[in-house]
C-alpha cells in the first residue's frame, strides 16, 4: 500500500516562534513563485509542494512510540490507525516533514504532539540519533519503502512516551501492542508504504525482536 503521510495544514501557525524565513524573498517570502504565501511561510502551497516533490527528495522524521519498563526494555509499541484520502483504514507510525529552519529534534516533538496529543510526554534526548534512514521511492521495488507521490528520505527514531496518548488530527486511535504483535506479518500487511519493515527494524535496534 502506498504511503499516505498527511500533509500539514497550510493555515497552521506557530504563534510566538521566530520565523526563520522572515525577510527572505520568493518562493517563501511575501509572495511565492507560484502564488500567494500561506499564513505560515514554513509551509509550501499545494502547487509549490508538487513542484518540490517533482524536483528533489523531501526530508521526513518518523517515530515508533514505545512504552518501557523500569529497566528500559520495550514492553509495548504504539501503532496509529489513520484514514487515507481514499477512505481506506491503514496502520502507520508517527511521521511528518521537517520544516525549513527546524531542528530534527523539534520536528520530532511537533509530530509526536500532533499525532499523540500534548500529554504523551515523549522522552527525547538532546541529540536524537535515528536507528535507520528509510528511503521512500515513487517506483516500487527500489527499496523496502514506497511513496507514490515523491522521493522521501526519512530519519527514523524509537521514542519512549510516558504520558497519556490521545490521537489528534489525522490519527484516529493509537493501539498498544506487544513487540511480538508489532513485528507480526498480520500487522505488516495493514501498514502503509512498507512501514511494517520499519517497525521490525526499530524493535531490532532496541533488542526487542525475538
Amino acid at each position: 500500500m502506498a504511503v499516505r503521510t498527511p500533509d500539514p495544514d497550510p493555515n497552521e501557525r506557530d504563534e510566538g516562534l521566530p520565523d526563520p524565513l522572515r525577510g527572505i524573498g520568493a518562493p517563501f517570502g511575501a509572495r511565492g513563485a507560484f502564488g500567494p504565501a500561506v499564513p505560515n511561510p514554513g509551509w509550501l502551497t499545494d502547487v509549490e509542494l508538487a513542484e518540490a516533490r517533482r524536483r528533489m527528495p523531501i526530508l521526513y522524521v518518523e517515530a515508533v512510540p514505545v512504552r518501557t519498563d523500569g529497566m528500559g526494555a520495550v514492553t509495548e509499541v504504539g501503532i496509529l490507525l489513520r484514514a487515507t484520502p481514499l477512505g481506506e483504514m491503514t496502520r502507520t507510525i508517527v511521521s511528518g516533514r521537517v520544516r525549513y529552519g527546524e531542528t530534527v529534534r523539534d520536528a520530532l516533538f511537533r509530530h509526536l504532539e500532533n499525532d499523540l496529543g500534548p500529554m504523551a510526554f515523549p522522552l527525547l534526548p538532546a541529540s536524537p540519533t535515528p536507528f535507520t534512514i528509510a528511503e521512500y521511492f515513487p517506483i516500487p521495488g527500489v527499496s523496502a519503502f514506497h511513496d507514490d507521490r515523491q522521493h522521501a528520505v526519512s530519519l527514523a527514531f524509537v521514542v519512549p512516551v510516558t504520558g497519556t496518548c490521545e490521537p489528534r488530527q489525522d490519527a484516529l486511535e493509537v493501539t498498544w501492542l506487544s513487540p511480538g504483535e508489532a513485528a507480526s506479518d498480520a500487522l505488516a500487511a495493514e501498514m502503509e508504504g512498507g512501514r511494517g519493515t520499519l517497525v521490525r527494524l526499530a524493535l531490532a535496534s532496541v533488542g526487542a525482536l525475538r
